[in-house]
């Protein structure tokens, strides 16, 4: 087995990349006249959400720059989808996989075929369960994410005004994705002290992980879970905060929110966590209505896994700096981890355009 290393300073991360083009997803050969070193399947779970479309042409235009093929696909969110997909890449004997998963269970059969051709795969910011076939995990530190998230909910809480008790609400994301609970326990490691000390309640008492989840992290699933708390537990009383695990659930929550009168007619919008960074909810955080998100910058990781495929596959020592965390019920999977960053509106806008992310017209345009 190949020796794991920490991980490497900032500057030893960054790949000596010549500019190319991007296309939309699919076989496409690097520009320049580049000679392809082989083909990297590239699956995605979904177009749905901004956040996978900017790491899948990240990913694309890293690699290709490398002198790789891509074959990028998207699965909708369909799990049989993403499993036909990643067995195709393996038909077709790509290089190494690189896969966010829908579902970090249902690709274990196509991944089993994967280690039997002897094609290395990269588990993409999601891990990949139950299979001794994943070779890597590229991601982000999960339970730090979620420890930034309790610790801005109750920031904002803080800041609002409001007595304590403040009543809270809790949110997680779908159960199938492995992230959900690092993220989730993350939070309470922050929050559940709180509750029971009495500072924060829970009035609808739902605080069980499997109680809170939402499916596909679905903003519509989050909309509906919100209207029906605050019908049940809020016709005289107000909540106060959400802890929400991603941009696409905050902006659902606030829709229940709004259409409940919140944020308008002096009755204060609540404190409403986030995740990833997403250009509509940062303008929302600049308007007042979202209180925070994660950034995570997935350019970042797209250099540390385009890094990574090279690596295996140049046989070199590849970077890691976990290899205790990321067990995936068959075996602990060697782990880079990059940090993420709290943004709230006194930062946000700083942040993401002195990193590139947004330019400021797009962020208050």
């Amino acid at each position: 087995m190949r020796k794991l290393v920490a991980i490497a300073a900032a500057g030893a991360l960054a790949l000596t990349l010549t500019a190319c083009g991007q296309s939309a997803g699919g076989s496409t050969a690097p520009s320049g006249g580049a000679d392809a070193k082989g083909t990297i399947g590239v699956a995605m779970p979904t177009k749905t959400s901004e956040r996978w479309i900017k790491d899948g042409e990240f990913l694309k235009k890293t690699l290709e720059a490398a002198g790789y093929t891509v074959d990028l696909q998207y699965a909708n969110d369909d799990i049989p989808t993403q499993v036909t997909q990643v067995s195709n890449m393996v038909t077709k004997k790509e290089q190494a996989l690189v896969i966010a998963a829908i579902d970090g269970v249902a690709l274990k059969g196509a991944l089993g075929d994967a280690k039997a051709s002897n094609i290395p795969v990269i588990a993409y910011d999601r891990l990949l369960r139950e299979t001794d076939a994943v070779s890597y995990y590229a991601t982000f530190d999960n339970f730090k994410v979620g420890v930034q998230q309790g610790s801005s909910l109750l920031e904002g809480l803080e800041a609002s005004g409001v007595k304590s008790p403040w009543n809270v609400e809790l949110f997680a994301g779908s159960a199938d994705d492995n992230n959900s609970k690092f993220f989730f326990n993350g939070a309470m490691s922050v929050l559940q002290p709180k509750i029971d000390d009495g500072t924060l309640k829970v009035v609808s008492g739902e605080t069980d992980f499997n109680k809170v989840t939402t499916l596909r992290w679905d903003a519509g699933v989050a909309k509906k879970r919100m209207e029906n708390l605050l019908t049940k537990s809020y016709s005289d009383k107000d909540v106060n905060g959400v802890l929400a695990p991603y941009d696409g659930i905050s902006r659902g929550i606030i829709a229940a929110l709004k259409a409940s009168g919140y944020g308008s007619g002096g009755k204060a919008m609540p404190i409403v966590t986030g995740q990833d960074a997403e250009l509509e909810s940062v303008k929302m955080i600049l308007k007042g209505e979202q209180y925070s998100t994660i950034f995570k910058d997935t350019r970042e990781l797209a250099k540390a896994t385009a890094n990574m495929v090279q690596e295996v596959l140049g046989g070199k020592t590849v970077t890691v700096n976990d290899t205790k965390t990321y067990d995936n019920g068959v075996k602990v999977v060697p782990t880079l981890l990059l940090e993420p960053v709290s943004l709230n509106k006194s930062n946000v806008k700083d942040v993401l355009v002195k990193a590139s992310y947004y330019t400021e017209a797009e962020i208050t345009g």
